[in-house]
Order: C-alpha cells, then structure tokens, then sequence
C-alpha cells in the first residue's frame, strides 16, 4: 500500500511573500475593478510546484484568525512591532482562499491561535498515523517541527526556490536538533516577532550555550558553576524572560483544531470553479494551460523539437535570409571566466543545439557569426560578445536583444534570467537558469540531453519574443533608443570590458602594508582611550565601551542594543576623542578590506582588472559595474589614493579623463526651461555660487562665502532628488525650519523648475510612468499607494528619473560616438571606463593633443540642449594624478 503524503502550508507566510515575490510589478497584475491579484498569481505558481513535485495524497493550508493569540496574552508586544500589512495585500486574502477551493484544497483557521499551531497539531496526528508530513513555509520557526516523518521546506527567494529541511540538514545546518531550536530562540529572543530572549545573547552564544549545556532548563540548572562574567549576569537577570520566550517560541502540538486529518484529502482541481476564478483574476496563461488540456499541476516545462548541430548540417542552417537566433550557454554569472557549454541556432530550417562548443572551430560558422549582414537574435548581446570574443569569434550582425528590448519596455523588471523574464509575457515553457543549474558556487551542469534541450527551449522563447516585444518598442515610442543607443552601447562595453584597465600591483601591495600599520596604530590608540583592549568590530563590545564603560550619551537603540553606525558615531564625536579614532579605523578598514584586498582579488592574468558592466540593472538607466565595481573607487578624500593605482597598459601611454560638468543641473535647466537657471550656465557662472546669491539675497559673487555655496550645492543637487525639508535639513546640519526656507527661496528664484516638479508627478499620476529625453520609461505603480511614504517615495522619483535618465541617455550617446570616432580617426587610443559623468582613456603620448580636442567635441555634441553641455578633462601617468 502506498504510504499516504499530507502536505500542510503557512497559509499567510507564504502568501506575503507571494506577495512581495511579485511587489516591484504590482500595478501589472489587477483586474477590471481595480483588484490586486499579484499575490493570487505568484501564491497559484507555487501551488502548481508543490502539488507537481509533492503529489499530496491530503492537503491542508493553516491561516492566522487574528492578531490576538495566547501568545499576545502572555507578552502583549508579541509582534507588536510589525509594519503596518499593506491593504493591497489584505484585499488578495479571501480570494486566495476562494482559489484554494476551486484547487480542491482546504484551508482553516482557529481563533486564538496562529497558523504554526494548526500546522503542529495537525503534522502531530498525521505523524501518529504513519503519514509522510511536509511542511511548507516562509518561517523557520517551523523547523522545529522536523523529525523522522516531516520535513519542512521553508521559501529562499520568492516562493519556489525552497530548502527542505530533514533532521539531518537541520543538524548539519545548525549543529543542534529541532527541538533544541526552541530552547535556541529563548535565548536569542526573536526581532520579527518582537520577544526579548536573554540581553546580547546573539545566535552564536545561544549556540554555543545549547551545544554545552544540551537545553534551557540545563543552563539555568548548572548557573552556579558558570565563571563570573557580562553573560552569566545577563542570564541570571534574564531567566523569566528565557522562560517566557521559550513559551512563545515553543509551537502547540495540541491545539483544539475541530478536523481530522481524515479530513484533508486533496480532491485536485475542480475545474468549473476553477476557470471561473481564473476569468475573473484575468489569468490568461492560467487558462491557457487548461485549455490545453494541461492539468497546471504537472511540470509547466514544454519541449521544444530540436536537431543535433553538427558541421555536416551547418551550410543547411546558414544558408539563411531570415533572422538566426543564436543562445551560447555558459555556466556562471562571469562571462569573463565562465566555461562555455552549449551552443543553439534557430531560424526557418528548424532548432539546432550541440554541448560540444569546440563546434566554434568550424570556419562557417565563425564567418557566420562575424557577417554584419546576417541579422541575429539573442539574450543579452555584450555577454554573448565577451564569450565568443575569448573563443576568438566575433559577433556582428545582431538587431534584436531579448533581454535589452524587454529592459525598457519595463526598467523595474530587470531580471537577466530569460526564464524568469518571459513569464511576464505569459510565456511558462521555459525553466528558469537559476532552477535549472542550482544556484551560486552550487552550479552544476545537467545531463547534456537535459542541456540540449534546455537550449531549444530558449531558442524557442528568443522567437516567442521576438514578435512580443518590438512592435512594444514602437508603441511606447522607444524603437530609436533601442535601435541607436542601448544596442550599439551594448558592443562599445563588450569592448571596453575586454580591453580591461591595468593595475600596479606593487602600488596596492604598499598601500596594503600601509593600511595595516596605520590600523596597527589607530588601534593601540583606540585600546589607550578605553583602559583595555577589545573587538572594535563587534558592535556589542563597541556598545558596551562607548555607553557602559565610557559613559556616553546613547542615541539610538536596536534589537541587539544601542546602534554604533556611522552616523550615531559622528553625532557623538564631540562627546569623546575615542570616536574620532573609531571612525578612521573603519574608513581605513574599508579601504583596506574593500578597495585594496578586492582589487588584488580581481586583477587578471594580463595584470588589468575587467569589470562587467551592467546595462540592464538600475531603474534611470545609468550603467552600474559589477566584478569588481570601479565606480564606487572613491573620488574625494583620503580614498582617493586607491586611484594611484590605475595606470596606462603601456610605456610611454597615459590616462586620459573627460567628465561632464554638472549635467543633471544643466538636465534639469533644459527640462524645466527656468531661465534663470539657463542664463547662469550660459554665462558660465559658478552655478553654486549663482543659486547662493539667489537664496541668501545677495548681489555679487564675491558675497558667498564657502559655507552658503556648500548649502546652494546641496539644495541644488536635493532638489535634483526631490528633497524634503528634513532630508536637506540632515545633509547641511541646519534647522528644519531654516532648509524649508531654503527650498522655498530656491523655488522662488527657480520657479520654472518648482513647475517642472509638479508637473512630472502629475505625470506619474496620469500615465503611471515618467520618460527621459530619449523617452526611456520608468513606470511608478506606488504613485497612487495609500501609504504617504511610499506615495512620497514615488512622487520624488517622478521628479528626479527624468533629470538622472537622461544625463546616462546623454553619456551612452556620447560613448557610442566616442568609439566610432576612435575608429575613424584610426587612433590607438582606448576607451577603459565609464564612472557616471566620466569617461576614462589610455593613448599613447603623442595621441594626448587629439583627445584633448575631439573628446570634448563629441561628447559636447552628443545631444542638442537649450543650454551648453561642459565637459572638463586631464590627463597623466594615473587615474589619480589625471583627475587632480
């Protein structure tokens, strides 16, 4: 006889993150009457994967009935400091419950209780009756509940990547049994559900103590014995609370639930209810699947036909008019190391796909791929150009990039997962890589006829979007900034991540002994001010020095203590001189840590460092550097030795650096059209100095002094972002009160720009997106939230994307044009980097005199504004020494 598997789901953990696992597209997923139902959706695709991969012969999904349990009866704040539950969430609730019964599942609740206690109960009576039990949910509270006959799988990411915890992972995991996990939380107490536990008892202590002494009630049994110290005091202080926190942690096993599990029997889908529902959710690929006659709980991966790529076959396939779909596949994120093990064509003869990339050796095929005049799809141009760059192929002729197009059509939806993304197309053929090798370092490659079929699949999905996504492009008016900017850019940073940028490794190895003499140093001095030595890593034994031992002023408190953050540390540096020192310990640290040690980490065989650039991350469509990120090298103060380390790859050669002046002011001039504003920039002002004398009053420059510029350029660049009068208050160390003058001062003088503002948000309102000048959208959902910070949050950013996007619209154009000019001039100038509003070069010597004169001229000329583009630049033997 078949042994009976009950599956039993936290009906309200798992449906939260179901709704945030589709958050950042919220207002995508509503019905004609305005309902939310990206919960619904994301709760619905998970329930497909555990009924496919469980095959539950009983099911049962637990909710909470309220806030008011047992628990809140003994410790009223049990949970007190939760947020607010969005109502776009709570209005998803009951219809979730609703599609549990068309699913053919049952769903319960119990008052006083909370669904862990259902789910205890229910998996203690199963258990009882030789049941398989597994448990699924978003809180690892439930683990506690694993044993011989339940596992419990608790969500990672979103709510299908899950870990399945079985006593031995549990073991393994955390070195303690399940149970002891209870006695663990009593210690530790719980942040998210906000019991206290033991007084700085973190996890590793809680551990240490479980592992040593076996339970609680051993602890407190062997008190005596322990050596006199800070924790032994905090646990004698703490023991009602320990207790109190076990009681709250501990899961009832026998509540009073009214079913059985006899009573759960999964019935399967009933499909009258079922299509109803999904008709009125509007969940067409949903209905497809049934229409189809798919029953949504089998695997949703569909095969697609395919034939071995061979070199007899090639001249059929490439003998082609049509576009070639063309996926290479390579395991790992860094297309700069990654192996590459797979590669698929597709057009009108059919799919071919091989895991013999040695097929790259055929000159056909390589002749092929390098024809500008045969037309190619792909995923993601610059990483198939990296990869068949290395393989000594080159890449041309590519006028569709799936994961570029699919990038503006919706900056928020920014994953370079083709699986993932063309599910937002109602696309469910195709697996996601993430699921399909593991993840990170757990990367493993499959059976290469799985491999090979996973490459006709996104072949497949390359031509679904194909015909999807640019007649979009044309709708939304954003054909040209495909076309003429993001996919020419995508091959000028192909280039530039292959050419790389050299590192003096014995300038960093210096730096290295440096760091560490001054941290020497730094530390000794830090030990003298307060009497002894301790962790200055640990902000515990921190907390304990500056507050305790030292005495100082506490200014903000955290589940863990009081806060040691940098920004509490330079609020309190005028109460003592130890903080002074603290601070530049941690400034030389990360420099130490982060700058230094990472870059050595990332050099190269070749001695340079190649960063991956990023085309497809952030929501104004600025680039962002990745592996190691050099735009975050610090520009100002100290850090800025680490430039020192940037040189030109060849004797005789120099860095070159160019960067714009000011553009997002000189943007938001052009936008706003406020004439003060352009006449300053027109007449070459100091812009700074300009908005000072606007908002201070006075009548020539020679009046502002440093201080009111450094508050004119904060104002002008907070407002850029949208500022409040609190956020500009904080930056300058003024009054509230006085920043709110400051603004209004500034509108006063800008009113253009004050219109500007206002009428961007009404925008957002209106059309739920805000463009650039090269009409690169940004939707804004949360414009119409209920909640006044995120609808604040959005109306800041209907202010600011505009003025953020096309400043990166305007250095992508200047970086297309850069290269073209390069070429045509047929120097032997390199473009290494861009940093923001800077582009960095390496060129021989002699060469310097032509980039002094065209690099400004083309970067001037990238686009046509009512005021002056400015771009400064310089040049030496460094980074550092080029940028002065």
């Amino acid at each position: 006889m078949t042994k009976k598997k009950l599956i039993l789901l936290d009906g309200n953990s798992l449906a939260f993150r179901a709704f945030f696992a589709l958050h950042n597209v919220l207002e995508k997923f509503r019905t004609s009457d305005g309902l939310h139902t990206n919960a619904i959706y994301a709760f619905n695709t998970m329930l497909n994967l555990i009924l496919s991969k469980g095959q539950p012969t009983d099911m049962l999904v637990a909710f909470d009935a309220g806030k008011t349990t047992f628990r809140t009866q003994l410790f009223a704040d049990y949970k007190g400091n939760r947020p607010h539950t969005p109502s776009e969430f709570l209005e998803q609730l009951p219809y979730i419950k609703e599609l549990l019964t068309a699913r053919g599942i049952k769903s319960y609740e119990l008052a006083n209780y909370e669904a862990d206690d259902i789910i205890g109960t229910i998996a203690h009576q199963a258990e009882a009756q030789d049941y398989e039990v597994m448990i699924v949910t978003g809180d690892k509270d439930l683990t506690q509940l694993v044993n011989d006959h339940t596992t419990v799988a608790v969500t990672v990411k979103g709510v299908t990547d899950l870990e399945y915890y079985t006593q031995q992972h549990f073991q393994d995991k955390m070195g303690i049994s399940p149970q002891q996990f209870i006695d663990l939380k009593a210690l530790m107490g719980d942040p998210s559900d906000n019991y206290p536990g033991v007084t700085k008892v973190g996890e590793k202590t809680g551990l240490r103590l479980i592992k040593q002494y076996g339970s609680l009630e051993a602890i407190y049994q062997n008190i005596d014995q322990m050596k006199a110290s800070k924790l032994k005091e905090h646990l004698i202080a703490d023991r009602d609370q320990a207790f109190l926190s076990q009681k709250l942690a501990r899961i009832d096993v026998q509540a009073p639930i009214t079913i059985k599990v006899k009573d759960l029997t999964y019935e399967g889908d009933q499909l009258p209810e079922l299509i109803n529902f999904y008709e009125k959710m509007n969940f067409q690929s949903f209905l497809r699947q049934l229409d189809a006659g798919e029953s949504p709980t089998a695997s949703q991966q569909k095969n697609s036909d395919f034939q071995l790529l061979t070199a007899a076959n090639l001249p059929q396939i490439l003998q082609t008019t049509t576009t070639t779909t063309v996926i290479l596949e390579a395991l790992g994120d860094n297309y700069h190391t990654a192996d590459l093990i797979g590669l698929a064509l597709g057009n009108e003869h059919g799919i071919y796909v091989t895991d013999q990339p040695e097929i790259l050796s055929e000159p056909q095929l390589r002749q092929f791929l390098a024809d500008a005049q045969k037309p190619k799809a792909v995923f993601d141009l610059k990483r198939d150009y990296v990869l068949l760059w290395r393989q000594n192929v080159r890449l041309a002729g590519v006028d569709f990039d799936a994961l570029l197009a699919s990038y503006l059509l919706d900056v928020n939806n920014n994953s370079n997962d083709l699986g993932e993304l063309v599910r937002d197309y109602d696309y469910n053929d195709l697996q996601a890589d993430a699921d399909f090798y593991g993840r990170g370092a757990k990367q493993k490659i499959p059976a290469p006829d799985l491999v090979r079929q996973h490459l006709a699949n996104k072949v497949a999905a390359i031509q679904f979007l194909q015909q999807k996504l640019p007649p979009k492009l044309q709708e939304h008016d954003q054909d040209q900034l495909f076309d003429e900017i993001e996919l020419p850019l995508s091959q000028v940073l192909a280039q530039m991540e292959i050419a790389g940028i050299k590192v003096d490794v014995a300038t960093l190895n210096q730096m290295q002994q440096d760091y560490r003499q001054r941290l020497q140093d730094l530390e000794a001095e830090i030990y003298k001010k307060a009497g002894h030595q301790f962790n200055i890593n640990s902000p515990q034994q921190l907390s304990q020095v500056l507050f305790e031992e030292l005495g100082l002023k506490p200014i903000k408190k955290t589940q863990r203590g009081y806060s040691t953050s940098v920004d509490v540390l330079q609020k309190l540096e005028k109460q003592s001189p130890i903080i002074s020192d603290i601070l530049a310990y941690r400034q030389v640290a990360k420099m130490q840590s982060t700058y230094v040690v990472g870059l050595l980490n990332s050099i190269a065989a070749d001695g340079k460092i190649h960063t991956r650039y990023q085309q497809t991350l952030t929501q104004t469509g600025r680039l962002s550097s990745v592996d190691p990120n050099l735009q975050n090298i610090p520009a100002r103060d100290e850090g800025r030795e680490i430039r020192k380390a940037f040189i030109a790859s060849h004797e005789g050669w120099e860095i070159f650096s160019s960067d714009y002046s000011q553009i997002e002011l000189r943007v938001l001039a052009h936008l706003s059209g406020d004439q003060n504003m352009q006449q300053a920039f027109k007449d070459n002002y100091d812009i700074h100095a300009h908005t000072a004398m606007q908002i201070f009053g006075l009548q020539s420059p020679a009046e502002v002094t440093p201080d009111m510029r450094r508050k004119a350029k904060a104002t002008n660049f907070g407002i850029v972002y949208g500022i409040s009068d609190y956020g500009l208050s904080q930056n300058i160390h003024i009054s509230r009160k006085q920043a709110a003058q400051f603004i209004a001062a500034y509108f006063e003088k800008y009113p253009a720009v004050k219109e500007y503002m206002n009428k961007m948000v009404q925008k957002a309102r209106t059309d739920g997106y805000v463009e650039t000048i090269m009409h690169r959208r940004r939707y804004l959902p949360d414009i119409h939230s209920r909640s006044h910070n995120v609808r604040a949050f959005a109306e800041r950013t209907a202010m600011n994307t505009p003025i953020q996007g096309s400043a990166a619209d305007i250095i992508k154009i200047a970086m297309i044009n850069m290269q073209r000019r390069l070429t045509q001039e047929q120097l032997q100038a390199t473009m290494l980097l861009q940093v923001h509003d800077e582009l960095i070069f390496e060129a021989p010597a002699q060469e310097i005199p032509i980039l002094e004169k065209i690099v400004p001229e083309v970067m001037n000329s990238a686009v046509h504004l009512d005021i002056p583009l400015k771009v400064e630049s310089a040049h030496s033997t460094t980074w550092y020494d080029a940028k002065g």
